[in-house]
């Protein structure tokens, strides 16, 4: 059992995945949250409900699972343009990218997260980012995140390890491993609990969970949740 691992925790499907897997495996685990203006902010709720839900179903885990933190980083909306900050259709730029990406999003919730760690003496950061199922973002991709663990590591003299369990997996696989470390009690508390969907809708339930079934986020979801079971069907 490794020591102890900041989780950046959105309350969504693929942070959760990603903050059960650092609960097989390290002896103790915090959770980092962050507020930069999203347009679905009931993440920030959800985010609640998931530890509650995971630490009454993983009594285990539940003796792991440390203090959570909510960051105030309200400035990438400000100065971001984007439709995941601002009321505005989802559409692709001139650039190749959806107009979801946020600039520097996750360079700035890795940065924050490691003077986190630094002063609570973790030194694994694990972030859900995946450069297989995703939707182009930049700052996803492993080489991305390579380099800003030895960015974080020299900035703050100090080795710094950046963990990303689903970063080659697609979302079928996603699903998978929830199943694999936590069955359907996992499942369950990801279905019914996290939230992806980009416009925030929770009044629709579907098979996969809450969403409004038309944004990437839920079209992604959906179609792994249904290659999933399809692939674990009898046959």
């Amino acid at each position: 059992m490794k020591p102890r691992a900041l989780v950046l925790f959105s309350g969504g499907q693929d942070s959760t995945v990603c903050l059960a897997w650092a609960l097989q495996r390290y002896a103790k685990v915090e959770t980092v949250g962050f507020d930069y203006g999203q347009r679905h902010a009931v993440e920030l709720d959800c985010r609640h409900t998931v530890l509650r839900e995971l630490r009454a179903a993983f009594p285990a885990w539940a003796a792991r699972l440390g203090e959570d933190h909510l960051l105030d980083l309200r400035l990438l909306g400000r100065i971001g343009d984007t439709a995941l900050t601002q009321q505005k259709a989802i559409e692709w730029q001139r650039d190749g990218l959806p107009n979801t990406f946020v600039p520097g999003r996750n360079l700035m919730f890795f940065t924050v997260a490691a003077a986190l760690a630094y002063r609570r003496e973790m030194r694994v950061l694990v972030g859900g980012m995946c450069e297989t199922d995703y939707s182009g973002y930049p700052d996803c991709r492993d080489n991305t995140l390579k380099a800003l663990q030895v960015a974080l590591s020299l900035g703050l003299d100090t080795p710094l390890v950046i963990e990303t369990p689903l970063m080659w997996l697609d979302k079928a696989e996603a699903w998978a491993l929830a199943d694999t470390l936590g069955g359907p009690a996992l499942r369950d508390i990801v279905v019914e609990h996290t939230h992806t969907c980009y416009l925030g809708e929770r009044g629709t339930r579907h098979a996969w969970g809450y969403g409004c079934g038309t944004c990437p986020a839920c079209a992604l979801r959906a179609k792994g949740f249904e290659r999933h079971l399809a692939g674990s069907a009898p046959a």
